[in-house]
């Protein structure tokens, strides 16, 4: 089997084609990835070590995406995740997002080619999810107990990367349609783990122990600045093994829309986090209290992975406290890697 994988020198697609080397003996991965992202260049030396071809063209080319040998299976990573470069650079974020889905769609056709779409839990409506605290002003700890599932409310995403990946979503269906093709589609939250190079709207968790561990500042931004908005969040090692089992059992299970988190199992706020992440690294640094909440920010989401659970039989097996544990030693071993959290 020949697997493509774009933003394959991405944290998630980095790990994910390592992870399919390792455990796919036979088939042969490759990478599409045009390397413009924050620590790409760290992973594209990890994809060399394991002999992982990456083809450096942008996605947004059909001509060059058509150019490439024929594959069997594309899992596709690519994406501007940044929620705040919807308002900086939106050509890019449409470009990337849907105009890369697009020629990626058109480039399994040609090949003949299945396909695992890697979405978001950006693409519910962030009205809704609001709804689910009294207020945006949130001062106490919330009490978790509501899960977000697959037919909770798309309407109104909560940003133009969000619509992005919601009209991807509607364009596997629809060019899949009728053909003898299979497609997956994963709505994931929050992930995290080793060889993540965080930003405060992106991969937060790992950009939180960084900066303890490295004695930099921090800031609570939103919902009054208190700290208490909540998200669940899943070990990259738990989304490489799903993938890979979805790859298995592509004949058997096909054609569904899966939400993917940590769950109930493995959630936490900024408050929490920070408390965790001092008796992690035994420092305690100043953190300031930014009260404006963004208009693309949510106070809440946790995962309902009943569906996921249910097809595969399948759940997360790293919980939070195990995901800080690994990317804190990832960085006592790589304390290079300073520079790359600012």
């Amino acid at each position: 089997m020949k697997i493509l994988i774009t933003g394959g020198s991405g944290f998630v697609g980095s790990n994910i084609g390592i992870y399919l080397k390792k455990n796919l003996k036979k088939a042969k991965i490759s990478s599409l990835d045009n390397l413009t992202r924050k620590g790409s260049s760290l992973n594209l030396k990890r994809l060399k070590k394991y002999k992982i071809k990456n083809y450096k063209i942008d996605i947004d080319s059909f001509h060059k995406v058509n150019s490439l040998p024929k594959f069997d299976m594309i899992i596709d990573c690519c994406a501007e995740p940044a929620i705040e470069a919807s308002r900086k650079d939106p050509n890019r974020v449409f470009n990337t997002n849907l105009i890369g889905t697009f020629n990626i769609l058109k480039k399994c056709l040609k090949d003949n080619a299945n396909l695992i779409f890697l979405s978001s839990s950006r693409v519910y409506s962030i009205d809704e999810l609001r709804k689910l605290t009294k207020s945006l002003n949130i001062k106490k700890p919330i009490k978790v107990s509501k899960t977000i599932d697959e037919n909770f409310r798309t309407f109104e995403p909560s940003s133009l990367y969000g619509f992005t990946k919601l009209a991807s979503e509607k364009l596997i269906k629809e060019i899949f349609f009728k053909t003898n093709l299979y497609y997956i589609i994963n709505r994931f939250g929050v992930i995290a783990g080793p060889w993540q190079f965080g930003k405060q709207d992106q991969g937060f968790i790992p950009l939180w122990v960084a900066k303890h561990y490295f004695k930099k500042k921090l800031s609570y931004i939103g919902f009054g600045g208190h700290g208490n908005q909540v998200r669940d969040v899943i070990h990259i090692d738990d989304v490489c093994n799903i993938i890979h089992t979805q790859i298995k059992k592509i004949n058997q299970i096909n054609n569904e829309t899966f939400n993917i988190g940590g769950g109930l199992k493995s959630y936490v706020s900024l408050k929490t986090l920070t408390s965790k992440c001092e008796n992690l690294t035994k420092n305690k640094i100043k953190i300031k209290k930014i009260s404006k909440t963004s208009i693309f920010d949510i106070p809440y989401y946790i995962t309902n992975n009943n569906k996921i659970q249910k097809f595969y039989n399948w759940k997360p097996k790293k919980n939070l406290d195990i995901i800080l544990k690994d990317i804190f030693k990832w960085l006592t071993k790589n304390k290079e890697l300073k520079k790359y959290f600012k």
